[in-house]
């Protein structure tokens, strides 16, 4: 049995976990939440087994369909697609999936592999228009998120997409995020404890307008206090610009100097 693998034990479906510990196997219910998982001693259930063999880690075998199990195609799909939804998280070592609401592409999950090779991951997402770029990235993010090697998260973006930013993290994403631009922050200052900080370091998610915090006013306390991990949509906006797009200039001197972090 390896860990992925369903078994059985105490009358029960499990699925087998990784363990690091050669006398403890570590089983999570086949339906159930990935904190909910049990500690099971090698050599008790196999001194139990003798007495009562439901004690046994064993791999789960089904019965075989019968004629009397058929029903019609509609019923089938349902079924089908119930076990995938259900099973989707049981053998993968992804922690997110159990998370977000959405069934990512085959392709999608290309940039968050390669963001787990990455020891600091830098990554520029650059696929073609309509395949998903948001959802690559918030992939990333959740999965960070969920293996605790994040915790604030910071989302960089022109003012006129962090509602459409803020509504794709809390629908697919289960995370919910403020915004943080010139019509929302006195707002949020106001929620912040006294001694509790900058705005961009008291918010566990955030959506920052660019242009927000691309100024000399803003940029040092924002590059000062913002989280560990960001996302930078519409990147090129912020390329180097030869003449006088002063704008364009701002947001690529920001984005530099958050780079050297």
């Amino acid at each position: 049995m390896n860990p992925g693998s369903i078994v059985t034990c105490r009358e029960r479906e499990w699925v087998l976990l990784p363990s690091d510990q050669e006398d403890l196997l570590f089983l999570r219910p086949l339906t159930g939440a990935t904190d909910e998982v049990v500690a099971v001693h090698k050599g008790l259930t196999d001194l139990l087994g003798y007495s009562f063999p439901e004690e046994r880690v064993r791999s789960a075998k089904f019965p075989p369909p019968t004629p009397d199990d058929l029903s019609n195609v509609s019923g089938a799909h349902l079924l089908w697609q119930a076990a995938r939804l259900t099973l989707r998280e049981g053998a993968t070592p992804l922690r997110s999936l159990g998370r977000v609401s959405i069934r990512p592409r085959t392709y999608q999950f290309v940039p968050l592999l390669m963001a787990l090779r990455l020891e600091t991951i830098r990554m520029l997402i650059a696929d073609d228009v309509g395949v998903g770029k948001t959802v690559e990235a918030l992939l990333i993010a959740r999965e960070m998120l969920d293996r605790g090697e994040i915790k604030p998260l910071c989302v960089l973006c022109p003012p006129y997409l962090c509602e459409q930013w803020q509504k794709e993290l809390s629908e697919k994403f289960s995370l919910d995020a403020v915004i943080i631009r010139s019509g929302t922050v006195s707002q949020l200052e106001r929620r912040i404890p006294a001694g509790a900080g900058s705005i961009f370091s008291y918010y566990p998610v955030q959506f920052v307008s660019i242009d927000f915090v691309k100024g000399d006013r803003k940029r040092a306390n924002f590059l000062q206090h913002c989280p560990d991990f960001v996302i930078v949509d519409e990147a090129h906006g912020a390329a180097s610009a030869a003449g006088t797009n002063a704008n364009q200039q701002q947001r690529h001197h920001l984005l530099k100097n958050l780079a050297a972090f």
